[in-house]
């Protein structure tokens, strides 16, 4: 199954750049379990005046990205907090159910439009607070990488 990242928002140099493409690299090396890759696209963010407008154009584009037969995974605040093991079960089953390829969404500053929510498998949370989508990439990544390690008995996640 292939893995991708849609989000809004560019990284442009520096450390929160180098951490995402650290774990990148660690989920491409780890294809022997069925799972490959950490595609990624990103849109800008929307010009539009209004905050819904915005959500809109951006909700937009990242459904018009999306492959038709994939699964979408979005990472918002309103989502299901769940652990790591949980979080890797839920990878293993969709893998497991013949899925050709699972995309994780981030949305911008603004957030996931609702259209982007409707068209989800399933709704993640990394908590209540507000964060960063920057820092969201982050840790979506490692998350990927986790549950990988997890799926493939790799001493990566001490439970």
């Amino acid at each position: 199954m292939r893995l991708g990242i849609i989000c809004v928002g560019r990284l442009k140099a520096g450390p929160e750049r180098e951490i995402y493409a650290r774990y990148a690299e660690r989920i491409a090396a780890l294809r022997r379990i069925g799972l490959e890759g950490l595609d990624l696209k990103e849109i800008d963010e929307s010009k539009a005046k209004s905050s819904a407008e915005r959500m809109a154009r951006e909700g937009e584009e990242m459904l018009a990205l999306l492959p038709e037969d994939s699964a979408l995974i979005v990472f918002d605040e309103r989502g299901k907090a769940a652990d790591s093991a949980a979080f890797a079960a839920f990878i293993g089953r969709e893998r497991d159910a013949g899925r050709k390829a699972m995309w994780f969404a981030i949305g911008g500053s603004e957030g996931l439009h609702a259209s982007v929510r409707a068209r989800a498998t399933a709704v993640f949370s990394f908590g209540a607070m507000t964060l960063p989508h920057q820092i969201v990439r982050i840790l979506a990544a490692e998350q990927i990488y986790r549950a990988m390690t997890i799926l493939s008995g790799h001493p990566y996640h001490r439970a």
